[in-house]
């Protein structure tokens, strides 16, 4: 979905100062933060938005980047430091909006002394994304394929349910950051206190540490297995493409949500033809009274075979068509061809009965009259094809 633009987000000018538009994200901020809205999806992607507006307009760099090319100025993932919108998630608002305003302004006790903040500020460690290479061959990618593929991930343990802990009681709240999985320093300076908010080293966010470890994963909450997997590969594809599988990568330590996999596309070099996007070429190699006199011959395509007609008088590097035997475009947007180049071959060796039959085509060249004697240019292709 296409972003909204940010400075229609906050409600400014473009020409609005620094200060303008950090009280209109304060406002906005306030109106839309998670805690005066709990359970509202709405409330929150517009607190996300209009945060990510901010983080942007308030960085002069960033900003005249923005004002000169728009969103694609600030490039994949730069928009406010933090990935794109979509990664944009509700902590690394709040952290934000932390670090705007030196704390969590009117909310800060209710952050902090144990209200809604003090649950949803907990990190989930996601997953690793897995990485998987799929070597296809050109027929494979012509026609799509459906392939098996196996690799090793790590899944939630089933001793302990993800959580990591031996016994029921075997989790306890941090006792660095109380359960709330960040802590905040104060810093002093000229102009005050200055308070900025981290995740918990203790607990890596999460609000808990294992004191009583399962014996199956050690207290990861997590262990490695094989798993296999089927992956439809659609027609089409090149290599650096990747298929992206849904949440089958590894699974966040104690619970925490999956990554991706990964499955990177790899093309095997073929035998007979080179790509050329949806096209595939062939080198076809033929002897000069074959080009002279044209001919008829059979040709390797991905799915068998084909007659080709080569013209007479055909010269060397030129290319012929077959419509529709390439590769079926990605999203069955068409079918490429197979293009033929022909390759005229001058023969190193020559036997005794060639090299005297072109000698008396080089007399006949000479004389100014090469086609006078029609049946010596069949005699000489006879020659050349025994």
């Amino acid at each position: 979905m296409a972003k909204r633009d940010y400075y229609e987000i906050l409600g400014v000018s473009r020409d609005a100062d620094t200060d303008e538009i950090k009280k209109s994200y304060r406002k906005l901020a306030l109106k839309y933060h998670p805690d005066k809205n709990p359970n509202d999806k709405s409330a929150e992607d517009k607190f996300k938005e209009a945060t990510e507006a901010y983080e942007v307009l308030r960085d002069k760099e960033k900003r005249a980047r923005y004002d000169q090319f728009g969103h694609a100025g600030l490039g994949a993932g730069a928009a406010a430091g933090y990935g794109d919108f979509a990664e944009f998630g509700l902590g690394d608002a709040l952290r934000a909006f932390a670090e705007a305003f030196g704390g969590f302004g009117p909310f800060a006790d209710s952050f902090w002394g144990g209200g809604s903040y003090g649950r949803q500020g907990r990190t989930e460690r996601r997953g690793a994304d897995l990485q998987v290479k799929l070597h296809l061959s050109l027929e494979e990618i012509a026609a799509g394929v459906e392939k098996t593929i196996r690799y090793k991930r790590e899944k939630k343990c089933d001793a302990c349910n993800g959580t990591g802990a031996r016994t029921g009681k075997g989790l306890s709240v941090c006792p660095r950051c109380e359960g709330k999985g960040q802590v905040r320093h104060v810093h002093g300076s000229l102009f005050g206190q200055m308070v900025s908010v981290s995740t918990c080293p203790q607990c890596r966010g999460e609000g808990e540490i294992v004191t009583d470890p399962c014996t199956e994963c050690g207290g990861e909450g997590r262990v490695k297995v094989q798993e296999t997997i089927k992956v439809n590969v659609p027609a089409g594809v090149k290599a650096g493409n990747y298929i992206p599988i849904r949440e089958s990568g590894d699974v966040g330590p104690h619970g925490g949500p999956p990554g991706d996999l990964l499955v990177l596309i790899d093309e095997k070099p073929h035998p007979h033809f080179q790509r050329r996007g949806d096209h595939i070429l062939y080198e076809l190699k033929v002897s000069f009274p074959r080009a002279a006199l044209g001919d008829r011959v059979e040709i390797p395509t991905l799915d068998g075979k084909a007659a080709l007609t080569i013209p007479g008088g055909i010269q060397s590097g030129t290319v012929l068509r077959l419509g529709k035997k390439g590769i079926k475009a990605l999203g069955g947007r068409g079918v490429g061809d197979l293009l033929v180049k022909v390759l005229v071959v001058t023969p190193s060796k020559l036997s005794a009965e060639e090299k005297r039959l072109l000698e008396e085509l080089k007399a006949l060249e000479k004389s100014g009259n090469p086609g006078a004697d029609s049946g010596l240019f069949g005699k000489v292709k006879d020659a050349f094809n025994r």
